[in-house]
């Protein structure tokens, strides 16, 4: 009796002092996510597409009169948007009337879901893994991960619906022994609807696709397919409330031209090969890129295990069905990196748990320095160049002393080389965030900030269009504007608006002016963005 009472304190004891250490690394984990995915996070202007359009529906939701219902039904440039559910702009929104708008606000909630993702990894890896170092690993080399860490902080919706998946995936696994978390399923599946729409069904078949290969005996469990329908409930009702407010043209619109339609046919002439995502992994991933192949190996051998299970099946079925897409934007191969996080985490904690070596795969070592090459010449590239950059020196050189310490580690055989390269990678990214280059999507146009000043200098009246000569249009000027303007490519669209509008307004890049027959033409004003020079047209009119 004595004894299995001494047996039962020690599990006791074993217990408390795991669930202390997981609540310390938890915090540790949290904190250094929170600081990489927030500092700085106003230091730029927002970029084009997602982050423009999704910052100015949220916008017009916090504009919008009370009772509106602008949060149920939102509008983009005055028109019903439907496009996505609207979880995140209705966060953004909420961000925006605590502290205003501005670019931190908009990046604010899309930046703490992602950082909190890093410690939910971290509970995936407790679960699956049969040793807490290789949870610790996964979740720092996710919050290391450049594709990871740049997404996450832009004002998009990839890193919240990765956020709730990876919410759904803990709440699953955990629910093969507690039927309680089958309730976590259904809500965070929910959450990946009102998030990304559809995307949820393909969320969902990864995760029947794993329970039927691991656990097949909760695809019968009526708890589970209630807990699903439960928690799916708040999607159905808004689709619900869509469908009575809009009818056929939310159908049309929201789920076929803007969702559905993007699998068979590129949406906005976004197209491209079907390597094109393992090429972006090959472009983005460095330098947990050079152990892949070895992570792969190892998941293969251990096919027969939850963990590997897990990895095999939400990698590979995702990136053969964004693949397959015909619509491929840079960050849909975003909710990957979770998976390929654990079975580098896996393989790390099997280098570590090997007999010292004389040294590792020259693959390793060989790419390790060349890295550390590259990092030396941008270092004294940039040191030498007309204009001193300091802030990319010191990234540089950041990169480069990490590179070549782990490349010589690996080279004597010791598995600190990644220790060496988790703090080292870390602290180039906090470098990184911190300079005017982590959105470097705004070095391809012009900047859109002066340019939207003078708009609003202008103050043209609400109902008046406002047309520019453009083969796209810039969803971060309308933003910064907070006014739609329309691009057209075609000269001779805007001539006839300019005969058929009482009070036209045009605005131009100043030699495009002489492309366009414009009569009786007054510049409202004029203005420098970039290298080139902007002007705003409208007509005479006997106060001009």
């Amino acid at each position: 009796m004595q004894f299995g009472s001494f047996i039962w304190g020690r599990l006791e004891k074993y217990r408390t002092d795991s669930k202390r250490l997981d609540l310390i690394w938890v915090i540790l984990l949290l904190g250094a996510a929170i600081l990489i995915f927030t500092i700085d996070l106003g230091n730029l202007p927002l970029r084009d597409w997602d982050e423009g359009t999704v910052a100015q529906v949220a916008r017009e939701i916090t504009e919008a009169p009370n009772g509106s219902l602008r949060w149920l039904y939102p509008t983009l440039g005055g028109l019903s948007y439907h496009n996505k559910p609207p979880l995140m702009h209705i966060l953004i929104a909420f961000c925006y009337s605590l502290w205003g708008v501005h670019e931190w606000t908009a990046r604010l909630p899309g930046a703490i879901l992602t950082a909190i993702s890093v410690p939910l990894l971290y509970f995936i890896g407790r679960e699956i893994f049969p040793r807490r170092t290789a949870a610790i690993y996964s979740a720092l080399i996710y919050m290391t991960m450049l594709p990871v860490l740049r997404h996450g902080r832009l004002a998009m919706l990839d890193g919240a619906s990765v956020c709730f998946f990876m919410v759904m995936v803990l709440c699953l696994l955990r629910s093969r022994r507690n039927l309680r978390y089958c309730l976590g399923v259904g809500i965070g599946l929910g959450l990946i609807f009102l998030t990304k729409g559809i995307l949820g069904i393909l969320f969902g078949a990864i995760a029947f696709i794993f329970l039927f290969w691991d656990t097949p005996r909760l695809l019968t469990s009526y708890t589970m397919w209630v807990a699903i329908v439960i928690g799916c409930l708040p999607y159905g009702l808004w689709y619900a409330a869509q469908l009575l407010q809009h009818g056929n043209t939310f159908t049309n619109v929201g789920m076929v031209d803007q969702s559905l339609s993007r699998i068979w046919k590129p949406v906005e002439g976004h197209s491209q090969p079907f390597w094109y995502y393992p090429l972006e992994i090959v472009k983005y991933t460095h330098p947990w890129l050079l152990f892949l192949l070895a992570s792969f190996r190892l998941t293969w051998q251990n096919r027969n295990l939850s963990w590997a299970k897990l990895v095999l099946v939400w990698s590979f079925l995702y990136l053969v069905a964004i693949s397959l897409m015909s619509t491929k934007l840079p960050w849909y191969v975003y909710p990957i990196y979770p998976s390929l996080a654990l079975t580098l985490g896996a393989l790390a904690v099997d280098i570590e748990n090997t007999p010292l070596l004389s040294s590792y795969p020259r693959l390793w070592t060989t790419g390790l320095g060349i890295l550390a090459v590259a990092a030396t010449v941008g270092c004294i590239y940039y040191s030498f160049a007309q204009t001193v950059h300091s802030d990319l020196q010191l990234i540089f050189a950041a990169v480069a002393g990490t590179m070549a310490l782990a490349a010589i580690l690996t080279l004597r055989g010791d598995a600190q080389f990644i220790k060496v390269l988790l703090w080292g990678t870390y602290i180039s990214l906090l470098l990184f965030v911190k300079s005017n280059y982590w959105v470097w999507e705004l070095n391809e146009d012009y900047p859109v900030k002066p340019v939207a000043t003078m708009i609003e200098r202008a103050n043209p009246p609400r109902t008046s269009k406002i047309y520019t000569l453009s083969p796209y249009h810039r969803p971060s000027l309308n933003f910064y504007a907070n006014r739609t303007v329309t691009a057209v490519q075609a000269p001779n669209e805007i001539e006839q608006y300019w005969q058929r509008d009482a009070k036209p307004y045009v605005l131009l890049k100043e030699p495009d002016r002489s492309k366009l027959k414009l009569d009786a033409a007054n510049t409202v004003d004029r203005v420098e963005a970039g290298n080139e020079t902007f002007i705003l047209l409208t007509k005479k009119t006997s106060t001009n």
